[in-house]
């Protein structure tokens, strides 16, 4: 795997990659440079094929105190056009880890904020330890969370979503998990067992399954299931039934042996 200053990249077990964000001294914020890191080890890992689940992490207590504010005070005195090009690589950074045709897992321990939480929300899965807290803190700074804001909304809901932004307050594990912000909670100790235990669920699906899920639910939105969205899903399962990765895994299960794709 590429080296980097601000990251690091492990392989968590066989098919799993993890991204740890390493800056424990600034509490994982990020800044220009580490936002260009992630979005290269995003997209080495998405071109990896023997990479089938990316874990997201950061170093340390916390896993990530968002924007670095030497970076936004740089950010305040810039040009319009600095500051467009700058946030555009931001905003194509999360939609890489959000478009990642791979499953993608958050492991949050201690504080996410402001852009810690888009993170958090950009991956599929978000599993946090009983310690984490979040605020998406942005207008305390006299901002707000433009670039985050779809992945927050889509996370917990547009109302939920407004609450946090409006009132930057840092609510705890159990609450997040409340409102969809985090899927589990669990403790600190047990954080690694619980992440291990959800990647081993991701590793029995089949990978061009996974690729097919992400892809047709990126085209649904809650609400009306209209003659456009049922023609979608009935083109999507009947190309897909007929596929290789298909025969393999009902072949599999009548013979009851695990999947070719299950990493030994």
């Amino acid at each position: 795997m590429a080296a980097f200053n601000s990251l690091n990249l492990t392989r968590r077990a066989p098919g799993v990659a993890q991204v740890t964000m390493s800056r424990p001294a600034v509490f994982n914020a990020f800044d220009e440079a580490m936002i260009g890191e992630l979005d290269a080890a995003f997209e080495q890992l998405i071109g990896d094929d023997a990479v089938r689940v990316i874990v997201l992490a950061g170093d340390g207590k916390h896993f990530s105190a968002g924007a670095d504010l030497q970076w936004m005070q740089r950010a305040s005195t810039a040009s319009r056009e600095w500051n467009l090009e700058d946030a555009r690589r931001f905003a194509g950074m999360l939609a890489r880890i959000e478009s990642a045709p791979k499953p993608t897992l958050a492991r949050v321990q201690g504080a996410a904020l402001g852009g810690g939480v888009g993170l958090a929300c950009a991956c599929d899965i978000a599993i946090a330890a009983d310690n984490a807290s979040f605020s998406v803190s942005e207008a305390r700074f006299g901002i707000l969370p433009a670039v985050i804001g779809p992945y927050v909304t889509n996370a917990v809901g547009k109302r939920q979503a407004k609450r946090l932004a409006l009132t930057t307050e840092r609510i705890g594990a159990a609450e997040a998990k409340a409102i969809g912000l985090v899927q589990d909670v669990v403790s600190l100790e047990g954080l690694d067992v619980a992440v291990d235990a959800v990647v081993k669920d991701l590793l029995a699906g089949g990978p061009a399954a996974q690729r097919e899920i992400k892809q047709l639910f990126a085209q649904l939105e809650v609400g009306p299931i209209t003659p456009d969205v049922r023609e979608l899903t009935a083109q999507t399962i009947s190309r897909v039934r007929g596929t290789d990765e298909a025969r393999e895994g009902f072949a599999a299960f009548l013979d009851k042996r695990p999947a070719s794709w299950i990493p030994r």
